[in-house]
């Protein structure tokens, strides 16, 4: 999958588009976001600038991470990556923030597990699309290297690090984060064999059009 086409590409940002969907969608379920995104949010309201904004900002932090840990050298196009989807989180909660104002916890816990799923395939499919993850995504891959350790486990360890951050700027923590923590490298390990498997078919059936 290192050979790039419209097939890919099209992935690529189908997968960014989701992902940033089903982020919006747990910032605005108001049961606690991702410990990563509820960083981002804790950030943007205590400090200022938007909730993308932080998104590219500590990207810049986490690829010279990556690249200490890797030793190679800085993935420049991971910034590609967190501006579309920074960009995108801005864009849908803009777009929704006036249409979702969920008040039931049963409207609330859908908004948060429709937005659970969506991360996971999201970022299934546009890291098996290979153009460039996201800094905090690549450093999944890199501690899974690294360790040996299987996806679940690597992306488990890097939310709680990102948890104890949250807590520090006074991120929206609470149950949906919780469940975060629990269900999103499940939901991410399951994803990723599905999406491997119609990528290279849908790679194989591009080849012989």
């Amino acid at each position: 999958m290192k050979k790039f086409g419209v097939t890919t590409f099209s992935l690529f940002s189908c997968g960014i588009f989701i992902l940033a969907l089903g982020v919006s969608l747990t910032i605005l379920s108001q049961l606690g976001a991702s410990p990563f995104d509820a960083l981002l949010v804790g950030l943007s309201k205590n400090v200022g600038l938007t909730v993308g904004s932080w998104e590219v900002l500590i990207a810049i932090l986490l690829i010279g991470c990556n690249s200490c840990l890797s030793r190679h050298r800085p993935e420049i196009l991971g910034m590609v990556t967190a501006l579309i989807t920074g960009l995108g989180i801005d864009l849908w909660i803009f777009l929704l923030k006036d249409l979702i104002e969920p008040k039931l916890w049963i409207s609330k816990l859908s908004f948060l597990g429709l937005g659970l799923i969506l991360i996971g395939l999201g970022t299934s499919i546009y890291l098996h699309a290979n153009f460039a993850p996201i800094p905090v995504d690549r450093l999944t891959l890199v501690l899974q290297t690294i360790t040996g350790l299987n996806i679940l486990f690597t992306r488990t360890i890097i939310y709680l690090f990102f948890l104890i951050a949250a807590i520090i700027f006074n991120g929206p923590i609470g149950i949906g984060t919780l469940l975060t923590v629990c269900l999103g490298g499940l939901t991410l390990n399951y994803f990723m064999p599905l999406t491997q498997k119609t990528l290279n078919l849908l790679i194989k059936t591009s080849g012989h059009t």
